[in-house]
Formats: structure tokens, C-alpha cells, sequence
């Protein structure tokens, strides 16, 4: 597709609501776009809904944007060349141009409404980057539900605009380059193009991007979870994360790459190799890509997600050095899809009340538990505080249990429920190694395996 010198794209929410999962796909789409082509990304704020938009609203919209790391150029909040950026500052504009289609015309008046006349014979064609040729005759642009033609109304009997037209005149004067927006717009887009004609405008080019379903193949909605992408925030998933799962749902990079960054998707990133097949939207695949990314981080930033939660689950965090924190999830790898699943897991790091609360060793025998003190009783003759190590730790374990006729297994099963009070774990004697010599054995102990 051709690209404009000067791309100039938008993102237009209603603040009556948060930022939802749809809106955001729409929004990073945008973004991408304008990022790619080095143009310019314009928040603008559709509040002509004055009984449903708020402050608050608009405020929760930005926040959400800002989280996923979508910064735009021109704004409400920026300001910019081509503003006003909320439809409310320009409700004179939008009366000044619905006068001039009466004047004309092309329009009428029906009490204080201002409707617009749908033209007969003509053909409405448009090149959607995303769908393709698109044609409609005018006449079935806008129709009644008996089939006839509906003239489209401009400005409502209350003096506020329709979406229809007010978009149009906005999109206009910010110099829109390329309207970026879900497929439910498609309908619309013929209505819009007739009032683009009928004032002698050029229209800009248009791209639909595909609909978003759940895994049951029906429309998005609160059933498939959480709707607000601060929710998902909440929830334990991770912004870079959001934002990879999202740009998913209708575009790849190529390569058969799913984990990425952004300055990535704004390298690889083409409008035209977006599909038109619906997308879905997969919590198993979100989980997926999230816990790539916890994987993926530095060292000192997971720890800086994860503490938070430690700390809302009574944990005194600032009792250990930020090394012993960050090594302890560095250990844990790929366990736990969310911020909140890593912090719950790696729980034994930080507390053995937690481990004490799990695990009570009422499985032992008096027998195993006579061979497992044995083994801890020469493990812990054998090393001290600095030749506590993994590595040394499982070839005294091994020789050990080799000497004595002993699977490794009846004292590595025991040693890890000691120590985490978990069936499933890190390596233990990794486990072993970042707690330490003392904290060991002072688990052991208490379940009188030392």
C-alpha cells in the first residue's frame, strides 16, 4: 500500500467507560501504524454523549494508554495544530458546515435537527486496506429496516451531533491521513463518505480491523473475562505482555515470531498484512505470552513486579537483600503466568510459616524417616554455611544414596516438601542453595529430620 509523507492516524474514544479490550486493540493498532511510518498518533476524545462522559472516564482511558506504553503526539492533554481534541470545543464548526448543506441543498431541516439527503444513483466504492474493494449504491448507504432509504440525520434535535457526522468533519480538520477502526464501522463508513463528497472533501483511506471474538466465537464480551485492560493490570499480566497478546489478534511479524517487544512491532509492523479474519481472544494464549515475558525480564525489573505482591500477602520483602529476592525468581523460571501466580509460588522464599501452613511431614514412615536423617545428619556434618552449593550439595546426595542403597528420589521428594512445601519446584538443591545452610536445616529440623 502506499504510504503518505505525513501519516496522521487517531484514536478516537467515547469516556463513557474504560479503556476495554477492543478499544485498546484499536488504539495500538493506531499506534503501530503511526510508529512505523514515523507519523503522528492523535488521541481525540468523542464526548458529545454529555450525560454518560466524565472526567473520570477520560482520565481512566488515558491511564490505560499510558500503561500499555501507548503515548500519543497531539491530545486534550498535549494540545497540537489541529485541535480542538474533544468534539464538545467544537460544536460551532459543526453547526457552521450542516448551515452550509442546507444552504446548498444537501440537507434540510426537520424542527431544530439537521438531516442530511441521501442522493439517489450514485456509487459509493472505497479500498479498504484490510477488506479490500468495497462497493454500495447510495441508495442502501442508510435504509430503514422496510427496505427504503433513511436520510441521515447530522445534528440531533438536542443541537449535539451524530457519530456519522461528526467524525467526518473531525477527521477532516485534524488532516486524517488513515482512519483505523474496527469492522463494525464498515456500515458506517458509505454514510461518511457521502457527507465527505457533499462538502467537496477528499476522504481519507480506510482500514477496518478484524472483530475480536471469544473462544465460544461470539463477540467479546464480560463472559470471556475481563473487559478493562486495567483489570488485567490487576489481574497480574504484565503491559509488554497486553500489548504482544493484542497486536496478535489480527497481525504477525512473520517467522512464526509470537513473543515480542515493541520496538519490533513497529519495525515489522504493515497495515496490509493485517487480516480480515476475526480474531480470538484466548485467555490460555494470553497466560502463554505473559509468562514469556516474566521469563524474558531482567532480573531487578521482575522483582520490581513481583514485590508488590509479596507485600499484599504480608511478606516483609525488606528483610532480604534485593540479590536473594531476584535470584529466588530468577530460579523460579518459567513458573506462574501472572505477577500474582509467581509471587504465590515462590512464597517459601520468604516465609516457612507459608511452608508450615502446606506441609506437616504426617506422610513419613518411621522408617523413611529414620534414613532421612540419617542422609541430612552427614549432609550437615559434611558442609558448612560456604560450601553450601547446588552443585555439591546433589553430588554428596547422589554418592550418598548410592552408598547406602537409597533412591534419590525417597530424599530429594521429602527434601523439597521441607523446604517449599510443594510437590512441584525449582531443582531442589537450588532451592537448598538460595535459602542457605542455616534455613535448611532449620526446616529439617523443625520436622525432626535433623
Amino acid at each position: 500500500m502506499e504510504i503518505n509523507e505525513n501519516e496522521r492516524v487517531r484514536f478516537a474514544p467515547s469516556p463513557t467507560g474504560s479503556l476495554h479490550i477492543g478499544g485498546a486493540h484499536t488504539a495500538l493498532f493506531n499506534w503501530l501504524w503511526a510508529r512505523h511510518t514515523g507519523g503522528t498518533f492523535i488521541l481525540r476524545i468523542e464526548d458529545t454523549d454529555r450525560e454518560r462522559s466524565t472526567d473520570e472516564y477520560e482520565q481512566t482511558i488515558m491511564d490505560g494508554m499510558r500503561w500499555m506504553g501507548l503515548d500519543w503526539d497531539e491530545g486534550p492533554d498535549k494540545g497540537g495544530s489541529f485541535g480542538p481534541y474533544r468534539q464538545s470545543k467544537r460544536m460551532d464548526e459543526y453547526l457552521k458546515t450542516a448551515d452550509s448543506l442546507v444552504e446548498s441543498g444537501q440537507a434540510y431541516r426537520d424542527g431544530e435537527a439537521v438531516i442530511f439527503r441521501v442522493p439517489r444513483g450514485e456509487k459509493i466504492g472505497f479500498d479498504d486496506v484490510i477488506y479490500g474493494e468495497i462497493n454500495v449504491a447510495s441508495e442502501k448507504a442508510s435504509m430503514n429496516t422496510d427496505g427504503t432509504i433513511k436520510d441521515i440525520v447530522m445534528i440531533k434535535s438536542d443541537g449535539m451531533p451524530t457519530y456519522n457526522y461528526a467524525v467526518v468533519i473531525d477527521d477532516h480538520a485534524m488532516e486524517i491521513t488513515t482512519v483505523i477502526r474496527g469492522e463494525d464501522h464498515i456500515a458506517n463508513t458509505p454514510k461518511q463518505i457521502l457527507i465527505y463528497r457533499a462538502l467537496g472533501w477528499k476522504e481519507p483511506r480506510f482500514a477496518h480491523l478484524p472483530m475480536i471474538l471469544g473462544n465460544d466465537k461470539k463477540k467479546l464480551s464480560k463472559r470471556h473475562g475481563a473487559t478493562s485492560v486495567f483489570e488485567y493490570n490487576d489481574m497480574g499480566y504484565l503491559p509488554g505482555a497486553v500489548f504482544n497478546f493484542l497486536a496478535l489478534l489480527g497481525w504477525t511479524p512473520g517467522n512464526d515470531i509470537e513473543i515480542f517487544g515493541r520496538e519490533l512491532a513497529v519495525e515489522k509492523f504493515q497495515l496490509s498484512k493485517v487480516t480480515k479474519k476475526p480474531a480470538v481472544f484466548d485467555m490460555k494464549k494470553l497466560d502463554f505470552v505473559n509468562q514469556e515475558h516474566l521469563k524474558a525480564m531482567n532480573p531487578a525489573d521482575r522483582r520490581e513486579v513481583i514485590e508488590p505482591h509479596w507485600k499484599e500477602m504480608g511478606f516483609q520483602t525488606e528483610k532480604f537483600t534485593k540479590k536473594y529476592l531476584e535470584d529466588a525468581l530468577t530460579l523460579m523460571g518459567g513458573r506462574g503466568k501472572t505477577t500474582r501466580e509467581l509471587a504465590e509460588f515462590s512464597d517459601y522464599f520468604l516465609d516457612f510459616e507459608a511452608v508450615k501452613a502446606r506441609y506437616t511431614a504426617g506422610d513419613l514412615t518411621p522408617e523413611h524417616r529414620a534414613v532421612l536423617k540419617k542422609c541430612f545428619g552427614a549432609t550437615s556434618e559434611k558442609f558448612s554455611g560456604r560450601d553450601w552449593n547446588a552443585p555439591e550439595l546433589e553430588r554428596f546426595a547422589r554418592g550418598w544414596c548410592e552408598e547406602n542403597d537409597v533412591s534419590l528420589k525417597e530424599i530429594a521428594m521429602p527434601f523439597r516438601f521441607a523446604l517449599s512445601g510443594r510437590k512441584v519446584s525449582p531443582g531442589v538443591f537450588e532451592i537448598a542453595e538460595i535459602l542457605g545452610g542455616d534455613e535448611c536445616k532449620r526446616r529439617l529440623a523443625h520436622y525432626g529430620l535433623l
